[in-house]
């Protein structure tokens, strides 16, 4: 009795009449880049702990930039308006014009936490709160947006 295995290497021959015009160029592959965190400063953790009932009632989604604008009179603050899967549009303010332009987060998929009660800042109602990382680094403050995958899709919830 002959038992033959499958296998995931060609066996010779089997792409015979293939050359390398038929085939599809190798992608190049991206170099890894490698990060210093030997004077990043982070905030000490909360001693505090939260319950889970508490923890449970904060609805964080993924939030689509429709559109991004800085703020008329303020140096801070963007104006965000994001598809958070409801089919209305929300807006969000953020300080954090200082490091971002508003053009290059129009299209991105953020994460933001989406049943604070609104909140008025110059004038306007800010519906939520993006999400952001930010730490010390050398005595100046750096502040990273949570951007995550595009093919999440709006308003899916995080747990």
């Amino acid at each position: 009795m002959v038992v033959f295995v499958p296998t995931l290497k060609p066996l010779k021959g089997a792409n015979v009449g293939n050359d390398a015009k038929n085939q599809a160029p190798e992608a190049p592959k991206a170099e890894i880049e490698k990060i210093d965190f030997s004077k990043v400063e982070i905030e000490p953790l909360f001693k505090d702990f939260v319950d889970f009932e508490t923890f449970s009632r904060s609805d964080f989604r993924a939030v689509k930039v429709l559109a991004c604008e800085a703020v008329p009179k303020s140096k801070k603050l963007l104006k965000f308006t994001l598809d958070d899967g409801t089919g209305t549009e929300r807006t969000i303010l953020s300080g954090i014009h200082s490091f971002y332009e508003p053009e290059e987060l129009v299209g991105k998929t953020c994460i933001a936490i989406v049943n604070l009660p609104p909140r008025a800042m110059m004038g306007i109602d800010s519906c939520g709160m993006l999400i952001s990382a930010v730490h010390h680094e050398e005595g100046e403050e750096k502040l990273h947006l949570l951007m995550v995958d595009d093919h999440i899709p709006a308003g899916a919830k995080l747990y």
